[in-house]
């Protein structure tokens, strides 16, 4: 019984060292650091975005000559 009471009261002794430390209240989390990584993903995706821009307005253009010529075409002249 002896044995007991000491390795007890050590025991208790050494539990709130167990603990989460706390942070203190001064000590912010750092910023988040991903800015580089999704500038590095958003640049090639605007790229693709402006580069089908350009497609859609050339084939646009392209269809609207297309239409213009085949009513120029289409129309009888005048005699």
């Amino acid at each position: 019984m002896r044995l007991h009471l000491p390795l007890l009261l050590l025991s208790l002794a050494t539990l709130p060292g167990c603990g989460k430390p706390e942070l203190p209240d001064s000590e912010r989390p750092p910023e988040p650091q991903a800015t580089a990584l999704r500038d590095a993903i958003a640049q090639p995706l605007e790229q693709a975005k402006a580069a089908q821009t350009a497609v859609d307005e050339a084939a646009r253009a392209q269809r609207a000559a297309i239409d213009a010529a085949a009513e120029t075409s289409a129309t009888p002249a005048p005699e």
